[in-house]
């Protein structure tokens, strides 16, 4: 016994070396952790095909079992302890797991994840039931049981009880909507699925010792159910009739039962007869529940068993061991023989044949305490198939194994027509007294596959995958057993029936094809690989012996045997009968001579010779001979038994074929009856191809992978490309929402700049406040300044005024003086007039030409000598208001160089823009002081100039006051007339009038520099920062 510690690790072997064939346990798995702490497995289950298991521990981890594949992995962490198992839902993947904490988990084996949760228990799940579809689950609990949907994992109903009476456990019965629920008083109710409709119940026997039910166990048709509990006793119910049928009392050691399993069998139809027993003292004993015999045992006081699980196909048996470990068993090592004949009802059988340990077993039988219910007023009978006391030779010769007798099977047959459904295979196992060569069988199934039918399913596609893989399995089995049947075409055909008959068990289906092989077709390899003319020309002859007419319309159509009689061999009536068909058919073709197969044929040729003797074209017969029609089998039977007796001894097959001969046991016999020499010469020829489709496979597959490859880069530059799409509209689906982000961003930043606009504007409203305040200020400093200005101007103006009145007044007493000196000297005058007219006539020419350009210079000198002071004040006055408005702007541009720092150039370019006003402003000033100065020189040299002309007029006409008179006009004008000559001197009002012009035009000139400038400022500012605001737009 190989014992595989499966430790942490999450996949691995089962065992590492194959079981011995014929060893019981095939392995023995356990779980260590650190320091050797074995972790106990709690739960087991099997899955629908009975070759795998879920195992869960003490931790919480789902182990998932292959023994097929001889595979374990792990599927599932849970982090604690499972309390039942259920592997066979309706999706394969898929597993139940019911926790500690009260609730149903599903989870995936392949994907890992969690299915589902299901919820509602409020006690431990004791147990899991799936309905046969695997679409429902009953999940059981001490207080309750609930009915789920696995498609939807909803509740669909619930069972509530009262808390006197508990649940012991509820389920499906098999192949059937019902539900049997079972309590703690023993009753035991049958519920429809769907209505939840209580069909019926089965009553509680009034008479022997209360049984305390606690272990229940159904048969694979849902007809029995065993239950058994704090006793030695177990009651055997048959469910179609709701009565108790049996009694069966367990030995001494036996006090209680802990679980109960019935072994399936692939041969009873679903009617178990074998049923396991798990005791408190560990031990699982094997009993027929007909005959009531120990079979065998599992476990031992030393290595008890706790919980057991057994395979639907009953191959395998999964225990769990009370050191926690779990032993894998072969249901076909345990027993060789678990098909018995037909039980009888004893009253007490020793348990003969177990081991020395349960020898004195007796199992005994009390149908007298609990009558069974009469059904049509005819009780169960059960008929006891003795030998009589002396057999004779003849009987011998008929004795089969397992105890039957041919004869009798025979006469059974010809009663009935057919054996028993339920015991057909064991008929036909004892019939063709198989050996059951399982160490020669495995021999040739070791060798593999052979390589003739290794594209099998491209020739032969069959649906189902097992059925595949088992004619696989048998070809491959007899091709190594012998070389022709690699060779032999129909093969297939021939064995599909039988492989399909015994998929659950390839060693009798090998053995019952070779025994088919080996008597009903002999002679057949004769002349291979030609159909065997030789039998072929057996039924035509016996064909044209019973029915000449038939014969003679098949020939007249060119219809030979190979048309109408191979096809039904070859195929061995799998073609032309239904299942049941063919099965009655072959009950009698075992039952018989190997000729009875050939007069089968026959019969079947007569037996449709009313549509044979209707067609006549090949196609027709073609069509016929390979499909289903419509026929009595029963009277195609009777027929051949018609046949076979009344056809005569020169040409019936009986003296040309041997009597049935049955495999040899230990190893199988030697089949050479096929021309070896076609044989070998067809399998070199075979190789030979072989190595042709090899090189050409080769050459195939090398063009196959370059073609792979160039699908495979055309597929790679598709996905690129499509990965390329998939990533451009990523790339744009990502870009419209950074689209959005930045709008929102940039919204945000609009509202954050609005609020810093608002107050910045703020900010320059408190300054432009400010700079209206000091504005305004300066403004009341420049009106005072001006209306001192005016003041000054005014005084002098009156200064002026005082003067020009005591000019004139000095000039009316002059004129008085100059009037008495006149007269005084009129005398003189007119003396002289005449000698000195003329030259007097001339000076005052001159003199009037120069008073003319005294009187164009004059004023004007004047009026700028009187001017230029105010307008140099006026000229400092606005240098000074642009030096306070320079000041003003370097403030607004440090206050700028503190909030953006980053435009240094542009706060640069404007201080060297502030620098060039600056400059020009000084230039405009030094400018305009020159002007001033030179204009203030040009009025000094004018008035120097005035007072000489005014001495040297005032000494001429001192001089010369006899020579003209001197007059002061109303306009303020000094005219001097010299006899007849009017000389216009100077005009006092027109100097104040040319000073105010010149002042006006001197303010205009520098109002107007001042607007080019700030213009020029504005310019040069928008074109370096537009968003700065320079300080003459802020102004």
């Amino acid at each position: 016994m190989e014992v595989t510690d499966i430790g942490n690790k999450e996949e691995g072997k089962v065992w590492h070396r194959k079981p011995t064939p014929g060893k019981s346990v095939l392995a023995t798995v356990v779980r260590t952790v650190q320091q050797n702490k074995t972790v106990r497995f709690l739960h087991v289950a099997f899955d629908t095909t009975g070759d795998s298991f879920l195992a869960g521990d003490h931790h919480g981890n789902i182990y998932f079992f292959d023994i097929s594949r001889n595979r374990f992995r792990l599927v599932q962490r849970t982090g604690q302890a499972c309390t039942a198992l259920a592997f066979s839902l309706r999706r394969t993947t898929e597993f139940l797991v019911a926790l500690v904490d009260h609730t149903i988990k599903c989870f995936d084996k392949d994907t890992k994840q969690l299915v589902s949760w299901m919820r509602g228990h409020e006690g431990a799940v004791t147990s899991i039931s799936v309905h046969s579809s695997g679409r429902y689950a009953i999940t059981t609990s001490s207080d309750t049981a609930q009915l789920w949907d696995l498609d939807t994992f909803q509740r669909k109903r619930k069972l509530n009880i009262r808390q006197s009476v508990g649940i012991q456990k509820v389920f499906f019965l098999p192949l059937s909507n019902t539900i049997l629920s079972c309590f703690s008083d023993d009753s035991i109710f049958a519920w429809e699925s769907d209505t939840l409709f209580c069909r019926y119940q089965l009553p509680v026997p009034d008479s022997g010792p209360r049984i305390f039910y606690k272990a229940f166990a159904v048969t694979r048709d849902g007809k029995s159910l065993a239950a058994g509990g704090r006793s030695n006793l177990l009651h055997l119910w048959c469910l179609e009739s709701q009565q108790l049928v049996r009694v069966i009392q367990m030995p001494s050691q036996v006090r209680t039962v802990r679980q109960l399993e019935f072994l399936p069998d692939s041969f009873d139809g679903g009617a178990s007869q074998t049923l396991g027993v798990l005791s408190q003292d560990g031990v699982m004993r094997f009993i027929n529940i007909h005959t009531c015999k120990l079979l065998f045992h599992m476990g031992s006081v030393d290595e008890a068993i706790t919980a057991v699980a057994v395979g639907p196909n009953g191959r395998h048996i999964a225990a769990i061991m009370d050191s926690g470990s779990i032993n894998i068993y072969s249901a076909q090592s345990l027993t060789q023989d678990l098909n018995k004949p037909l039980p009888s009802r004893v009253a007490v059988v020793s348990g003969a044949g177990a081991d020395h340990d349960f020898s004195n077993i007796k199992m005994k039988v009390r149908s007298e305490a609990i009558r069974p219910a009469r059904r049509s007023g005819r009780g169960t009978q059960v008929k006891i198939l003795r030998p009589p006391a002396g057999s004779s030779a003849e009987d011998k010769e008929n004795e089969l194994p397992a105890g039957l007798n041919k004869k009798r099977l025979v006469a059974l047959l010809k009663a009935f027509g057919e054996f028993p459904a339920k015991y057909r295979m064991f008929v036909w196992k004892s019939l063709l007294c198989l050996p059951e060569n399982h160490a020669a069988y495995s021999s040739l199934t070791d060798k593999g596959l052979h390589s003739a039918f290794l594209t099998l399913q491209d020739k032969y596609p069959i649906k189902s995958h097992k059925l595949q893989r088992g004619l696989q399995r048998l070809l491959s089995a007899l091709a190594h057993w012998a070389a022709i049947f690699a060779e032999v075409e129909y093969l297939p055909l021939l064995s599909f029936p039988f492989v399909k008959l015994f998929q659950n068990n390839p060693m009798l289906c090998f053995e019952v094809v070779a025994t088919v092989i080996v008597n009903w077709c002999q002679h057949w390899f004769e002349y291979f690989p030609n159909p065997p003319l030789n039998i072929l020309s057996m039924a035509e002859n016996i064909l044209g012996h019973h029915d000449k007419e038939l014969l003679q319309h098949l020939m007249d159509c060119g219809i030979t045997s190979q048309l109408y009689v191979w096809p039904l061999l070859e195929t061995m009536f799998s073609e032309v009968l239904t299942r049941d068909e063919w099965l009655r058919l072959f009950d009698n073709v075992f039952s018989n001579h190997p000729s009875f197969l050939l007069m089968a044929c026959v019969a079947y040729i007569i037996s449709c010779r009313e549509p044979l003797l209707l067609c006549s074209q090949k196609k027709d017969f073609e069509y016929f001979f390979h499909h289903r029609n419509n026929l009595d089998v029963g009277a195609m039977i009777k027929e051949a038994y018609r046949i076979t007796g009344s056809t005569p001894a020169a040409i019936h097959p009986r003296t040309l074929l041997s009597d049935f001969t049955p495999l040899t046991s230990g190893q199988y016999p030697i089949f050479n009856q096929y021309p070896e020499f076609i044989v070998e010469f067809q399998s070199r020829e075979r190789e030979r191809i072989r190595l042709q489709e090899m090189e050409y496979l080769k050459e195939r597959e090398e063009l196959s992978a370059l073609r792979a490859d160039f699908v495979r880069r055309q597929a790679e530059e598709k996905a690129y490309y499509a990965q390329q799409e998939l990533l451009q509209k990523a790339e744009e689906q990502r870009r419209n929402i950074l689209a959005q982000e930045e709008e929102k961003l940039a919204q945000q930043r609009t509202k954050l700049t609005a609020m810093k606009r608002e107050l910045k504007v703020k900010e320059l409203h408190l300054l432009d406040a400010t700079r209206r305040r000091f504005l305004k200020h300066q403004q009341d400093l420049q009106a005072s300044q001006i209306q001192r200005l005016d003041q000054e101007i005014s005084r002098k103006m009156d200064q002026r005024d005082q003067e020009t009145a005591a000019a004139v007044q000095e000039l009316e007493v002059r004129q008085m003086e100059l009037e008495v000196q006149r007269k005084r000297l009129e005398q003189d005058l007119l003396k002289k007039q005449e000698r000195v007219g003329r030259e007097l006539e001339e000076e005052v020419q001159l003199k009037m030409r120069a008073a003319e350009r005294a009187d164009d210079t004059g004023p004007e000198l004047l009026h700028g000598a009187e001017s230029n002071p105010q307008a140099l004040e006026e000229s400092l006055a606005e240098a000074y208001q642009l030096g306070l408005e320079s000041d003003w702007q370097r403030e607004v541009l440090g206050r700028l160089q503190q909030v953006e720092a980053e435009q240094e150039r542009k706060r640069n370019l404007l201080a060297e823009l502030q620098r060039k006003s600056l400059a020009e402003e000084e230039k405009l000033a030094h400018t305009v002081r020159e002007v001033a100065g030179r204009k203030w020189d040009e009025v000094m040299n004018s008035r120097a100039e005035l007072q000489e002309q005014r001495l040297a007029w005032s000494t001429a006409d001192t001089g010369n006051t006899h020579h003209g008179r001197v007059f002061l006009c109303g306009n303020n004008y000094l005219i001097v007339i010299k006899g007849s000559v009017c000389v216009l001197l100077v005009s006092l009002d027109r100097g104040r009038a040319l000073l105010d012009s010149s002042e006006r035009e001197l303010l205009k000139e520098i109002r107007e520099l001042r607007q080019k400038l700030a213009a020029r400022a504005r310019e040069s500012t928008s074109s370096s920062s537009p968003s700065v605001p320079t300080p003459s737009s802020v102004s």
